[in-house]
């Protein structure tokens, strides 16, 4: 009887430990696929990223906003004009090369707001290309060393079944909080996507403004923000790179509970991290 009762313990711990290495398996895979996502969704461009809602954005834009865009540009135009007539002491000293002056300004206005989505497309092209960059060297250095598995099975298995089972539902809502926080990062991303298409599609009234010195602060503004948009998904990946880093610094000692509830705190602190982002590029960027 007591071998019986022997031999179904050992299966019941057998399975709460293939159980409880199963769960931590899928935590370290799902930290090592992390970083690759991430540095794939923040290096593509708003044109690939949902090519029919850039689509829907640009033909919304070009139909809708491009009228009211040209509407600013020609009153803008008119108001440069006569603020280069009676700039000269009120006509009193008029000079007729004002009006080459005017016509080149206007020209680079009217080019500026026919090429507004290129111009927009070309800033996230350069920023797309320093984050592909940064993420071959990120993603090749700061994969999860997954060796300590092993020494995690060893530890499991000197526990007995009193101890495994309470770490076995431990283990568990900790895997639910880092998905959580997983849902939490993809929110982050796919936000920050949604408000560059919302940005892009207003690109014309902005552009619409180059035509004088004072009213071009707005498109400036404008420009600004869309290089913080850009840039601000480096700082994503940064951010992802540095929880790597992190996550690899765990140590996995007799205490496991304790180890993964530390990488627990480094996902909270990964998403604290990532929503201070936008704010972070903005304020390196000077974009209001």
């Amino acid at each position: 009887m007591d071998r019986i009762f022997e031999q179904m313990t050992s299966w019941l711990k057998d399975w709460i430990v293939d159980g409880l290495m199963s769960l931590l398996t899928g935590t370290f895979d799902s930290i090592n696929a992390q970083v690759g996502s991430v540095a794939a969704d923040v290096a593509t461009s708003p044109a690939d990223f949902t090519p029919g809602v850039f689509n829907l954005m640009r033909t919304v834009s070009n139909n809708a906003i491009m009228p009211i865009a040209g509407m600013i540009l020609t009153f803008i135009a008119c108001y440069e004009l006569i603020q280069l007539v009676i700039a000269h002491n009120n006509l009193a000293n008029f000079e007729t090369w004002i009006f080459f002056k005017w016509i080149f300004k206007t020209y680079v206005a009217v080019m500026l707001i026919t090429h507004c989505f290129d111009i927009t497309m070309a800033i996230f092209d350069v920023a797309g290309h320093v984050i592909s960059q940064s993420g071959n060297i990120i993603q090749n250095s700061t994969a999860v060393n997954a060796s300590q598995l092993a020494q995690m099975r060893s530890t499991l298995e000197a526990m007995s079944i009193g101890e495994l089972l309470p770490l076995f539902m431990e283990i568990g809502l900790l895997n639910i909080g880092i998905k959580i926080m997983s849902m939490m990062i993809f929110l982050v991303i796919y936000g920050r996507m949604i408000e560059i298409y919302l940005m892009i599609s207003l690109a014309p009234l902005p552009f619409s403004t180059f035509g004088n010195r004072e009213q071009s602060q707005i498109g400036q503004n404008y420009v600004k923000s869309l290089v913080a948009l850009g840039f601000q998904g480096f700082l994503i990946l940064i951010c992802v790179a540095i929880y790597a880093v992190l996550i690899q610094n765990v140590s996995i000692s007799s205490d496991i509970a304790g180890s993964l509830w530390s990488v627990l705190g480094y996902n909270v602190l990964l998403v604290f991290a990532l929503f201070k982002t936008s704010t972070l590029s903005k304020r390196i960027f000077s974009a209001q």
